[in-house]
């Protein structure tokens, strides 16, 4: 099966000023730029922080064929969306609905593509530690979104690669074709993920 990207950047080795970023400030970029897309009315100034988003992400060298890679999967979904809001609302707001949007997926990519998926779990268990108060497992949670990272680009791949299998036979346009493989292909890879986790004392709770 192909490697897959799925909405995020892969990480890109490097010495960037981004890189060597705190993660805690990559951390807060991200909120603050999932705050923003709340708050921004005006188009143009979300182009403007799209810009330098972009600026950022290819100061980190990781290039623009890259970020396209992870932005590539949601083009579809965006131009639906641009085009009823257009109707629904006018240029402006389905520019700005958009805009937004790419804004939180640019920023998510820059710390992905600057930070060490170890790197990211650590900081994500350290981020959780003051919820043990509530009975949170600040382990669990990272173990949790280790497993939805490695997982969501498997399943992309094997989508993939089935698709690609059933063009070559002419069965592009058979769902069964297409949902039939993938969905077997998913439940295995999760069975086998479990199995892992339970050989090794994880995945159940404590008593």
């Amino acid at each position: 099966m192909r490697g897959h990207g799925f909405l995020l950047a892969n990480y890109v080795p490097g010495n960037s000023l981004i890189h060597r970023t705190p993660l805690a400030l990559k951390f807060l970029l991200v909120f603050a730029c999932g705050l923003a897309s709340f708050i921004i009315q005006d188009w143009r100034i979300s182009t403007a922080v799209l810009a330098v988003l972009c600026g950022l992400f290819l100061l980190t060298g990781a290039g623009l064929k890259r970020l396209w890679r992870a932005v590539r999967p949601l083009a579809a979904v965006l131009l639906v969306i641009g085009l009823f809001q257009w109707w629904q609302l006018g240029a402006p707001t389905a520019a700005r609905i958009v805009l937004n949007i790419l804004v939180c997926v640019v920023a998510a990519s820059l710390l992905t593509a600057t930070t060490p998926v170890q790197k990211l779990l650590d900081g994500v268990v350290k981020a959780a530690s003051p919820f043990k108060r509530f009975g949170a497992d600040p382990e669990r949670f990272a173990l949790t979104i280790g497993i939805m990272l490695r997982s969501i680009p498997y399943i992309a791949g094997t989508f993939a690669d089935v698709r690609d299998s059933a063009r070559a036979r002419g069965l592009e346009r058979n769902p069964r074709a297409l949902i039939l493989p993938v969905f077997i292909t998913s439940v295995a890879f999760a069975r086998q993920t479990g199995e892992a986790l339970a050989a090794r004392g994880l995945g159940e709770a404590e008593d």
